[in-house]
Order: C-alpha cells, then structure tokens, then sequence
C-alpha cells in the first residue's frame, strides 16, 4: 500500500507546498496531484501524475493530446479525473489564443508571430488564421478559416476574402503552422499566397503577409519575396 500524502511532511505536501512556497515552486507531478485530489489504496495523486508524465515523456504540451478513454485508462484516473483533465487542458490551451476584442496593433512580422507562436507551434495538424485588420494595422477580428491534417490544409481565396467583405476589413494577413517544425515555406505556400494577393487587390483589399509558424520558428513569406508590407 503506497504512503499516503497526508503521511509526508508538510513541506511535500502539494497544497501546502504551494501556500507556503508558491506554485512556481511545484514539479509538474505535484501541480497535477492537485488537479487530480485524490489517489487510489496503491497509488497517491502523486504516483498517478507520474503515470501521466511518463505517457507523454514529460512532455506537458502532449497533454492535450491525450483522450479520455487514455487517461481513463491509467491506473487510478476514472471518468471524473479524465474529464477533469481534459477541461483544465483546454482551458489552458485557450489561454494562450490572443483575444479577438484586444486593441493589438501590428507593427511588424515579429509581432503576429508572437501571437500564435505558442498556440500554433505544436499542432498536430495545419491550421490557417486570418487576420483582419484596420487602416491603422489595429486587429478587428482572428477567424480559424482551414484545418488541415499533418501536412497540409485546404485554403481557397474566396473563403479568405469573404470574411474580409464581411466585416469591411481593409487589409488582412494569414497565418499558418507546419506540424514537422519547420516554418520554410513550401512551393504551394508561395502560389497560394500569390492567388490570394491578386484576388485581394482586385476588390481593394491589401494582404500584408502570409507568416509560417514552426515550432520555435517562423518565416514571412513576403519577407522571403523582398516585400515589407507591415
């Protein structure tokens, strides 16, 4: 039968470490346990969290790729835990998209690569934003136009530029993630990006960029042209 955690000292204590202490001062396994609560009669909160790191080689990004039918199949993780899990996964997963009433103004490639740098950089599948934008390059509004699957994602001008018309946005820029990592654009990324920036001029609106997400990385396709719009 494992140690109960109310048995160690309580300085080990996941709550109270953190009351004392503060959470930066927890290890992963101890943010969990106190996610989880509970163990089981062979295993504390703490064995469990263990079990979870090991399933994603203490990869926390990996978290949210975890199922509930995989957590529940740990040992010690029933429905509630997995649901749990899965809740606070997705909310931290959303923590980390840019609000789209912010008053975020673009000032160059940096800028917008630091905004979906950390929601981007380890998706499994691509993923195409659009970003719509004010005359003073003031963000109005961040739409998920295309998911795609490990290697590519279906992008068509018109679905670029309809969202645009919609809401009267005079310039906007897209944004897409590569799964492998590596932000260099590919062959269909230029073309694509050419279609949609002769669609655009046509009906008055200016596409500023078309920016690569890798993981840690990123590439401005226009930039990669010698253009600087932003």
């Amino acid at each position: 039968m494992a140690i109960k955690i109310k048995e160690l000292p309580i300085t080990e204590r996941p709550y109270e470490k953190l009351e004392m202490y503060g959470e930066k001062m927890l290890s992963n396994s101890e943010l969990l346990a106190i996610i989880i609560k509970n163990g089981t009669k062979e295993y504390t909160a703490i064995d469990i969290s263990n079990k979870i790191l090991n399933k994603i080689n203490n990869n926390l990004r990996e978290l949210q790729d975890i199922s509930l039918d995989d957590f529940k199949d740990i040992q010690g993780i029933g429905k509630v835990k997995a649901i749990q899990l899965k809740a606070i996964c997705e909310l931290a997963k959303r923590m980390s998209r840019p609000i789209n009433d912010a008053k975020i103004q673009i000032k160059n490639t940096k800028d917008i690569a630091g905004i979906f740098m950390d929601e981007l950089r380890y998706e499994k599948r691509e993923i195409v934003k659009l970003i719509l934008l004010n005359t003073k390059n003031i963000i109005m509004k961040i739409i998920d136009i295309s998911f795609g699957g490990t290697s590519s994602a279906f992008l068509e001008p018109k679905d670029i530029l309809i969202e645009a018309i919609k809401i009267g946005a005079p310039k906007i820029i897209i944004v897409h993630n590569h799964p492998s990592g590596d932000s260099e654009p590919s062959l269909a990324d230029f073309e694509i990006t050419k279609r949609i920036e002769d669609a655009s001029k046509i009906i008055g609106i200016e596409l500023l960029d078309h920016i690569v997400i890798g993981d840690g990385n990123y590439v401005s396709i226009f930039l990669k042209r010698g253009v600087n719009n932003v």
